[in-house]
């Protein structure tokens, strides 16, 4: 980012001679070197110099111009009232934001007010409800590296904060895309090559990264931890923390709601790397021709509360490998979706649950204001009955969740009792607090409210004793109360009535009696409003304390909500059970070999189709590789990524688009589907295909689950056949990994045919006078042709390019054809004019295959024995295009100089 973002340099060589304001300004501006200061100034943020000429660029805001006795400089400004969409555009061009805010009351203060930075904002840690998707974590990450690379990722919204430590930069990647950070701080060891796409990049002080600096900030949130992190791990965690406190504030910006640190293995999750995810679509819609496709998380999100759509997206972004875990959530979706009762009445009540997950954090900063509370209270009202509504759960799960429940029933009550049902936004101006909360309190609103009594009867009391029938009482804020006579009147003016202001047509007036009673009422009111406010802060800091338990109910309304989501969806759509692992209640040591699924749905391309052919798959020990073949459009994509999708969501927890899926647990899914190509990282589209073939074939194991799509299609189809072979042999010989292979290169079913655990499926079509017919549905077997140019005619093409298109395929044909007599007729001459004559005739050329005894040799049969043995020496089945050129060469080779023997 080229545009700078603090004062130009001619101000630092003026430094002496700025004015106390801009003194500030500058201070900031180079203690923030690395953000743009926002300055607050009255109702407004503003921007000085260069700052300026960005916040008018990037915003569309008018730059306009600040002239004091030392010069003139550029200034734009944003309605603090309206700042944060504003912030939001700086924000997405990549700036961080330093908000300098007035610390001072401008009244209570002589001469220029103090400012101070109060928050930093940057892409990962805002807090801020309307810069955030509430529907969305919003994470942040440190990476720090040494022996390993220690992770941390934290959402300092709602508190969530993980750790863990990887080796290679490539899991670097995969892990940190399973979280998709909107930014990440990294240690001065860690390079920014490992970060997903779309994080920030931040660098914060190396300090942060050491040991021992690191050890003493976790150790102040967390207690020692020492059996549970990494050396590594603490260094991510503790620069994370720093780097947290210091964009939300500095000493200030202590994160007092972060209660929990959760160390985890990768290896307790299936691992979907960001390849993954884009390529089957869980989380980021696919544009296609205007049109954006649906994502999985889409389908099946029929949550209740943003809780509930926050862990879906985690569910999904880290699937259970253990069993038992999966299991059980198996165990409630069920439950909920055989009792419509139970699950619709969860339901409803969920609706009325708040975001309490932010909320919490907000009351634990000192940030949220008497509605935040309201907003609890109505949560917390909300539990007893979801509690009542499981009292009769059957499954071991929502038991524990019904436990889970706590309804702490003394926050409710405190915030009952004290807090207005509609109070005030803001909480200093009063309006917020019950006056029956508190003695002092309800004392002196009643003091203001009989004073006001008091003043409401004057005007009437007045009237009638001076016969001034337009007399009037009223109130500004700078005047006070007043007693206003119209000029007609004067001369009826009490002599009591000690001037006040004079108007246009009237005079204002007071008497002591009414001074007196308005001092009253000011000091009732100004102290209720203070004692309000100290009461509050305080109401506030009690639910604050118990902001562990308020975070743990949240993570159980979550989990509940998610539960009936997926029971909604298994009942409004048809999903079953699927076997995971092994049966419920079956012998330990039993687990389900493979996948194996009859008649199975892709979740989301169901959704969008008038009607959908499903389709069962098999792969296990016996058929680890199927090379899937037919035409484009036929549904082999589809059809595969139906495959990991019902992978992903039975190891989620929920119920699966089939009739019957027992699905073996998988560790990893790859992907190698599309073309996609890094031009600015100088990668085409086969580099990038390449690169991530080489990623599956390093890291897969036999648990993992494997989508090829038309692998080798970004080179020469000689190099891509080889290569597509080539991987098929390296999966099934040394990685054993469960695979689905679509491609074009057919020649790749004889590879499949020739290999102990592959086989071929292929997509039916029929052809008729009105063009190509997909039937989408699956078999086994090799397709008999692509149906390129039929799709093409389909498509709309030009029926001229077409036409020319069938004319030069069948030409290629005829010519494939004459190329394979030619060849067959040359070994057929070569043969003969070596052969021996019987009776002055040829031996016939039989079979060409060897026979012992009283059976044919290759001398009978009219081969040579050169051309003999190099035959019998290959396998045609598994050799490489370049492999067979070399045969045929040595053939050729082989006849030339049977030939010239011949001619000697």
């Amino acid at each position: 980012m080229d545009d700078a973002l603090g004062p130009p340099e001619k101000m630092t060589e003026r430094r002496d001679d700025l004015t106390p304001m801009m003194t500030q300004y500058f201070e900031l501006c180079e203690q923030y070197d690395d953000s743009l200061v926002l300055f607050q100034v009255g109702d407004f943020y503003e921007a000085f110099c260069a700052a300026a000429e960005t916040v008018a660029r990037r915003c569309e805001v008018t730059l306009t111009k600040r002239e004091d006795s030392t010069g003139q400089y550029a200034m734009a400004g944003l309605p603090i009232d309206n700042a944060e969409s504003y912030v939001e555009r700086l924000l997405e061009a990549g700036y961080r934001v330093a908000v300098a805010d007035q610390v001072q009351d401008p009244e209570e203060t002589t001469g220029v007010v103090d400012r101070a930075v109060t928050r930093v904002l940057t892409p990962g840690t805002l807090t801020e409800d309307e810069l955030l998707d509430g529907d969305r974590n919003n994470y942040v990450g440190a990476l720090a590296a040494g022996d390993a690379y220690g992770l941390a990722v934290l959402d300092v919204s709602t508190g969530e904060f993980y750790a863990t430590s990887v080796e290679g930069k490539s899991a670097v990647t995969d892990e940190l895309s399973r979280f998709a950070p909107a930014e990440a701080v990294l240690g001065p060891d860690a390079s920014p090559d490992t970060l997903p796409d779309r994080c920030t990049v931040s660098r914060f002080e190396d300090d942060a990264f050491t040991k021992q600096r690191a050890t003493d900030i976790v150790e102040q949130y967390f207690g020692s931890t020492n059996t549970l992190l990494s050396t590594d791990e603490t260094r991510a965690c503790g620069a994370l923390l720093a780097y947290a406190e210091y964009v939300r504030g500095g000493e200030d910006g202590r994160l007092d709601y972060l209660n929990h640190l959760t160390r985890y293995d990768p290896r307790e999750y299936m691992l979907l790397d960001a390849v993954a995810l884009r390529s089957l679509e869980l989380f980021e819609r696919r544009t296609v021709h205007g049109h954006e496709s649906r994502t999985l998380a889409a389908v099946i999100d029929e949550t209740a509360s943003a809780l509930g759509r926050r862990t879906l997206d985690d569910w999904l972004r880290r699937p259970l490998i253990d069993r038992d875990d999966i299991a059980a959530r198996h165990d409630a979706v069920g439950e909920l979706r055989d009792d419509v009762t139970t699950r619709e009445n969860v339901y409803d009540e969920l609706r009325d649950v708040y975001d309490i997950e932010r909320l919490i954090s907000r009351i634990a900063r000192g940030r949220a204001n008497a509605r935040d509370l309201r907003s609890l209270k109505e949560t917390l009202d909300v539990v007893p009955r979801l509690t009542s509504h499981l009292d009769g759960a059957d499954c071991e799960t929502l038991q524990a969740l019904r436990e889970r429940l706590d309804p702490l029933s003394e926050i409710r009550s405190l915030i009952d009792d004290a807090i207005q049902e509609n109070p005030d936004r803001e909480i200093t101006e009063g309006g917020i607090l019950k006056p029956a909360f508190d003695e002092e309190l309800a004392r002196l609103r009643e003091t203001e409210r009989d004073g006001k009594a008091w003043i409401d009867d004057l005007e009437a009391d007045e009237c009638e004793r001076t016969g001034i029938d337009s007399l009037k009482v009223g109130h500004n804020s700078v005047h006070g109360y007043y007693i206003e006579v119209t000029d007609a009147n004067l001369d009826r003016v009490p002599d009591e009535y000690e001037r006040r202001q004079t108007l246009k047509n009237a005079e204002r007036y007071y008497t002591p009696a009414l001074k007196e009673r308005e001092d009253e009422i000011l000091r009732a009111e100004q102290r209720a409003d203070e004692l309000e406010y100290e009461l509050f802060c305080s109401i506030r800091q009690q639910v604050a304390d118990e902001s562990e338990r308020i975070q743990e109910l949240a993570d159980a309304l979550a989990e509940l909500d998610v539960l009936v989501s997926f029971g909604t969806v298994a009942a409004e759509h048809g999903y079953s059970r699927p076997t995971v692992g092994s049966p419920p209640g079956s012998n330990e040591q039993f687990t389900v070999d493979g996948i194996h699924i009859e008649e199975g749905r892709h979740p989301v391309v169901e959704r969008t189709e008038e009607s959908f052919v499903p389709n069962g798959t098999v792969l296990d020990s016996e058929d680890r590789i199927a090379v899937v073949t037919g035409p484009n459009m036929s549904g082999k994509s589809t059809y595969m990524r139906q495959v990991a999708l019902i992978s992903i969501l039975a190891q989620a927890g929920s119920f699966v688009p089939a009739s019957e899926a027992r699905l073996q647990i998988v560790d990893r899914i790859f992907t190698r589907v599309g073309a996609s190509d890094d031009i600015a990282g100088g990668r085409s589209t086969f580099m990038v295909e390449m690169t991530e073939l080489a990623d599956i074939l390093d890291n897969a194991t036999r648990r993992s689950l494997v989508l090829l799509d038309e692998v080798g299609r970004g080179t020469s189809t000689a190099d891509g056949f080889a290569i597509a072979q080539a991987v098929t042999e390296h999966i099934h010989d040394e990685v054993g990994a469960l695979t689905l292979f679509a491609t074009h290169h057919h020649d790749l079913t004889h590879v499949a045919d020739a290999l102990d655990c592959a086989y071929n499926l292929y997509f039916r079509t029929r052809q008729s006078d009105q063009g190509v017919h997909f039937e989408h549905a699956v078999e086994r077997g090799a397709a008999d042709a692509s149906y390129g140019v039929e799709v093409a005619a389909t498509a709309g093409v030009d029926v001229h390019v077409v036409d020319r298109a069938r004319g030069l395929l069948g030409g290629e044909s005829e010519r494939r054809q004459r190329a394979q007599q030619d060849t067959t007729a040359a070994t057929h001459d070569a043969s003969v004019s070596s052969a021996p004559e019987t009776n002055g005739e040829p031996a016939s050329i039989g079979t060409g295959i060897a026979r012992q005894g009283d059976q044919q040799t290759a001398t009978d049969a009219g081969i040579s024995e050169e051309i003999y043995q190099t035959l019998t020496a290959v396998d045609i089945a598994t050799m490489t295009p370049l492999e067979a050129m070399n045969v045929l060469s040595q053939l050729k080779q082989q006849i030339e100089e049977i030939g010239e023997r011949q001619t000697e």
